[in-house]
């Protein structure tokens, strides 16, 4: 199954493992957020710190690693990889960044169709 985006290109595995990897990253880094603030704000509980700091200390690793995957398998330039690894340290910006890599074209295939694949309907 192909994923079609605004701009026509087609997201490969390794782009929709990278967007998935990003999803999860920033949801937890929202749930550890939401857990410091029962915590240290209104003083009701600290489950949430202790249970979002471990899914969010998993999917940070799982998101680096996957994001260096994608570095090697979709062939990006240096400065998206470092900015992709990067982007996983300030709180939920591994979505605008996952956005702004698919309008880049970072997340979808390089491989053209060959010739004999395509329909000429105008014969």
């Amino acid at each position: 199954m192909t994923v079609t985006r605004l701009s026509g290109t087609r997201l490969t595995g390794t782009g929709r493992l990278f967007a998935i990897a990003s999803l999860i990253e920033a949801a937890t880094w929202a749930g550890l957020l939401i857990g410091m603030f029962l915590k240290y704000v209104t003083e009701t509980t600290d489950m949430g710190v202790w249970l979002f700091g471990r899914l969010h200390g998993a999917a940070f690793m799982f998101y680096v690693l996957i994001a260096v995957f994608a570095a090697w398998r979709l062939r990006w330039p240096w400065w998206a990889t470092v900015l992709a690894i990067l982007a996983a340290i300030p709180p939920l910006v591994t979505l605008p960044l996952e956005m702004w890599f698919l309008r880049l074209g970072l997340l979808a295939s390089t491989r053209r169709h060959s010739a004999s694949t395509e329909h000429n309907y105008d014969a």
